[in-house]
């Protein structure tokens, strides 16, 4: 019956811990010298601005100017399920992704950078190890709309 209560009081623990960290926004996050933030050291992140090779992700081009990349960001994440905007400010664009079934979060960052004229992208989870893919995946979603509008144009 101990071990039992002590398994309980332990699982309660964890799931607090998780929960927090979980609901806690990184502080971390936004544009620093013209970068988003690097990844954590775990494989549940992906950017357009890492060394780290399986990791990386390509920068979409501009379409017209950072205003209309913008833009055409924010109507592609309307349409995904589970993704809100909660920042945007000058040249850069946060949203955090909650998957459906565990109500993990996922900060997804932009940055739309006039210089280079591209749009790099940051998509790391908040809690955990391993994402099984799922910011790559949310990557792959929006480069494949974004680039599709592009091309159309």
């Amino acid at each position: 019956m101990k071990f039992l209560l002590g398994l309980l009081v332990v699982a309660l623990l964890v799931f607090g811990v998780m929960t927090f960290f979980n609901l806690s926004e990184p502080a971390n996050l936004g544009v620093k010298k013209n970068k988003l933030a690097a990844l954590p050291d775990t494989p549940n992140a992906v950017s357009s601005q890492t060394d780290k090779e399986d990791r990386f992700v390509e920068p979409l081009p501009f379409l017209s100017d950072g205003s209309a990349s913008l833009e055409r960001i924010k109507d592609i994440l309307a349409q995904m399920s589970g993704i809100f905007i909660v920042e945007e400010s000058d040249g850069y664009l946060r949203a955090v992704a909650v998957s459906s079934l565990m109500r993990y979060r996922d900060d997804v960052e932009f940055f739309f950078d006039a210089e280079s004229q591209l749009v790099h992208f940051r998509s790391a989870s908040r809690i955990g190890h391993s994402d099984l893919g799922a910011n790559r995946q949310r990557y792959d979603a929006i480069a494949h709309a974004y680039l599709n509008q592009t091309k159309s144009n």
